[in-house]
């Protein structure tokens, strides 16, 4: 009961992949895509303490040029997902893809996911086409995934607008997006008005706990809402340590969050293993390695680990 419980893990089946190509995505988020098959995720898993991996597609999940083909591709990468899960039910578990911005068949996939094919919850973009976490538009959704008491792991996507070159999005525009999306949950009070969800933001947060307090100001400012409840909000997210979990990052994260609200992630395999290896040296410790994420998903507690 010790190994690390990896919520920030990637898979990119061979069919997702072809599909991303033909619609020329070669390196999303500035990344190639890489080599993956579930052998090599367990090998991987092995070597670096991992008793566990929940997995997720990453940016652009499976809503591409008009979408007419996002629910098809949500659908099948879904259902592989779960079939991997329930082949090995100690070692893998999944984060279900959906189709934001089409709420309508995103609500559809995701009771379909959630009833049907035991996801231990839902992959949300930070910003769908534009339209960040937290608009408006997208409470039926948040209604849904509050009914199921969901996890939500929310991970960037490009940012919408352009790129700058030589500097790819993973390094800086991720960090931004997620920041965004967090702000945007907060200012339009999703937490408190969806309680049942946890959201799990990927890469401590981007900005958060940084600039928290300056987010809540700013939350003050537009909505006269009172700031220390808006930091308890931000405060309230779960954070993954994925590329993260550094000696300047991780204390200022630790202080920030509330208690046991820290999870171990890899990003493995768009963050090579030797990245994994890195922020593992600093992230050695078993409430962030394993013991909060089995509070979260209690399936974990009793886990078999192979």
């Amino acid at each position: 009961m010790t190994g690390r419980i990896d919520v920030h893990q990637h898979l990119v089946p061979e069919p997702y992949a072809r599909w991303l190509q033909s619609h020329g995505v070669d390196a999303p988020g500035g990344r190639p895509l890489p080599a993956w098959s579930p052998a090599e995720a367990l090998e991987l898993m092995d070597r670096q303490g991992i008793a566990t991996a929940i997995l997720s597609l990453t940016t652009p999940g499976a809503f591409l040029g008009d979408g007419s083909d996002a629910a098809y591709v949500a659908r099948q990468a879904n259902e592989y997902a779960a079939q991997l899960a329930a082949d090995r039910p100690g070692r893998f578990g999944f984060f279900a893809t959906l189709t934001l911005p089409d709420v309508k068949a995103a609500v559809a996939e995701a009771a379909h996911a959630l009833d049907e094919l035991s996801a231990d919850g839902v992959m949300l973009l930070a910003n769908s086409h534009g339209a960040y976490l937290g608009d408006p538009a997208f409470d039926p959704l948040m209604a849904a995934l509050d009914e199921h008491a969901a996890v939500v792991f929310v991970h960037p996507a490009q940012l919408p607008g352009p790129t700058v070159e030589g500097i790819p999005p993973f390094a800086a525009d991720f960090l931004l997006d997620t920041t965004r999306a967090a702000f945007t949950l907060v200012k339009h009070d999703v937490p408190r008005r969806f309680p049942n969800i946890r959201f799990i933001l990927s890469h401590a947060g981007g900005f958060v706990p940084y600039a928290a307090h300056r987010l809540a100001i700013t939350v003050f400012g537009d909505t006269g809402r009172d700031p220390n409840q808006v930091l308890a909000n931000l405060a309230g997210f779960y954070f993954d340590t994925a590329l993260s979990a550094s000696p300047a990052a991780l204390p200022s994260l630790l202080a920030f969050a509330k208690p046991g609200h820290v999870l171990y992630g890899s990003d493995w395999p768009f963050a090579p293993e030797l990245a994994v290896t890195y922020f593992n040296t600093w992230a050695d410790d078993d409430a962030i390695n394993h013991r909060n994420a089995r509070e979260l998903f209690p399936r974990l507690k009793e886990a078999p680990h192979a």
